[in-house]
């Protein structure tokens, strides 16, 4: 009897956690995704109907396969249906204003200018989604943070990218140009030169020097370690908004996670190191992660421990100065070379302003603002190659947006690629590269800024634009000044999404040596 009776409490118990867990998964994979769909439809959005099966998510890599299944021919700017295919197609059929499915996730497409505005200025209403399998292992500081700890850490990081004190950028890019132009000089003898590992590593090297005072020889390790954990996330990211899967001990989610202790561990001792030094009363050094330091230890004194960074997070900003500084820049500087090597003319145009305001010398610093065409032909690169071609923010209650109210559970897509690409917004050459549109600056290139955001807009735009425009600018100075370049024959245009768009068959140049004795040339 009692036997009997332990049974038909076991029992009772399995099922009773059966039927919970079985109400669990119908609510998250069908009546959850179910009610939005009949939310967003009753406001009058239209979109891809929910599939249990998640036809959209299947969709998505179909065409994103096919679409990076062979290169752009011939030539050509047009580039969104290979990066975002799913959602090109969508706005092409439903309208600007429209959703799919990631998952039983229902995604919103964004491309309403005063929509756009409240998004990005609503920071505290507007977060940016964290996908729990990532868990802030590629990047975070104040890329991930939110509500008052970002507050906290942009005031304490601000004074070490104010422009003024951005000059080290420009020593440390002198300086690391200055070993692979020479390696390029050789390298251009045999003939064509893939200047997408070399760009990589250029940047990688400025950011060692400029953010940490010290060589890429130092920290070299650093670099392929972050180049593959960009690859596991880009393979995560398709399946992040999939309810439970962060859940499940994957491999991937093991060598993120073992890459970012190694990534720490190596940080960690340089700010040690560096802390220890300002504790003793050495000098501070003017790189980023000493400007930081000297911040946080001001912040400290005047209003307490509570008030600053702990080391946790000074190393977690490190991790995303390091991502942040040597990605967005290598991408920059490649698409850019892309584009002079097929655009002759804006590359002798960019060559002869370079010749008038530098001559033969080295770039300084305050020569860099006077570089007007250069300015514009950066700006063009990153409207038709932003670097970051798309972001995403989440709600936690239901909010107005407009005309229409999002609730819990929808993610924003804002298609930076998309506004960038838009004829209506840029006119019929929109996909066509013309530097002259910029010719009176950002504010004037389009009726509303906001449909140019290479580093996002309002409170949370990117802190490190300066830098990246400082450090492009020196080293596209120092390339014109030494070199004219063609593309090669082998070249395949194939722009791919890894979270910033990458060139997917690599940048091979045909680099020519432009003579001269000059002993300020490198």
């Amino acid at each position: 009897m009692e036997l009997s009776s332990a049974y038909s409490i076991v029992l009772a118990l399995g099922l009773i956690t059966f039927f919970t867990c079985a109400w669990k998964v119908l609510c998250l994979f069908w009546l959850k995704p179910r009610k939005l769909e009949r939310c967003l439809r009753r406001q009058g959005l239209h979109g891809t109907s929910y599939s249990l099966l998640f036809q959209d998510l299947r969709d998505n890599m179909k065409l994103s396969k096919q679409a990076q299944s062979q290169p752009i021919t011939p030539f050509s700017n047009d580039i969104a249906p290979r990066l975002l295919p799913l959602f090109h197609h969508s706005i092409q059929k439903y309208g600007k204003l429209c959703f799919t499915w990631l998952g039983p996730t229902p995604v919103l497409t964004i491309m309403d200018s005063d929509m756009l505005k409240e998004i990005f200025s609503r920071i505290n209403e507007f977060e940016k989604p964290h996908p729990k399998a990532l868990e802030d292992l590629l990047a975070s500081g104040l890329i991930t943070v939110e509500g008052e700890k970002w507050i906290k850490h942009r005031k304490i990081i601000n004074p070490a990218f104010h422009y003024e004190k951005l000059k080290f950028v420009a020593t440390a890019t002198c300086s690391s140009c200055e070993e692979m132009i020479k390696g390029w000089k050789k390298q251009s003898l045999a003939g064509e030169v893939d200047v997408w590992p070399d760009l990589q590593h250029l940047t990688g090297d400025v950011i060692c020097r400029a953010a940490f005072g010290v060589t890429y020889n130092q920290v070299k390790s650093i670099l392929p370690l972050q180049q593959e954990q960009i690859d596991l996330t880009n393979k995560i990211l398709q399946l992040s908004f999939i309810p439970g899967w962060s859940l499940l001990p994957t491999k991937l989610q093991k060598r993120m996670k073992e890459i970012d202790h190694k990534v720490k561990g190596l940080l960690k001792d340089i700010v040690n190191k560096r802390e220890k030094t300002m504790k003793e009363g050495g000098a501070v050094d003017d790189d980023l992660l000493g400007l930081l330091l000297k911040s946080n230890m001001t912040e400290i004194q005047e209003f307490g421990h509570q008030k600053g960074m702990s080391i946790e997070d000074v190393i977690q900003q490190c991790k995303s100065f390091h991502f942040g500084g040597q990605e967005t820049t290598s991408v920059l500087l490649t698409w850019t070379l892309i584009l002079l090597s097929k655009y002759q003319n804006w590359q002798d145009r960019a060559r002869e302003e370079v010749h008038q305001v530098f001559s033969n010398k080295k770039p300084d610093f305050d020569g860099l603002s006077r570089l007007k065409i250069v300015s514009m032909i950066l700006n063009e690169v990153l409207r038709l190659y932003p670097p970051g071609y798309m972001t995403m923010r989440t709600v936690h209650k239901t909010t107005k947006l407009g005309n229409i109210q999002v609730p819990p559970g929808v993610v924003l897509l804002v298609p930076m690629i998309l506004l960038h690409h838009d004829p209506e917004i840029w006119g019929d050459d929109a996909k066509e590269f013309n530097p002259e549109r910029f010719s009176e600056g950002v504010s004037k290139a389009t009726q509303n800024k906001l449909c140019f955001l290479p580093f996002s807009w309002g409170p949370r735009n990117c802190i490190g634009q300066n830098f990246t425009f400082v450090e492009a600018k020196v080293a596209l100075t120092l390339i014109l000044q030494n070199f004219s370049v063609q593309l090669s024959p082998s070249y395949k245009h194939a722009p791919i999404p890894m979270l910033t768009i990458r060139p997917q068959y690599g940048a091979p140049l045909i680099l020519t040596r432009i003579g001269s004795n000059s002993s300020d040339r490198i």
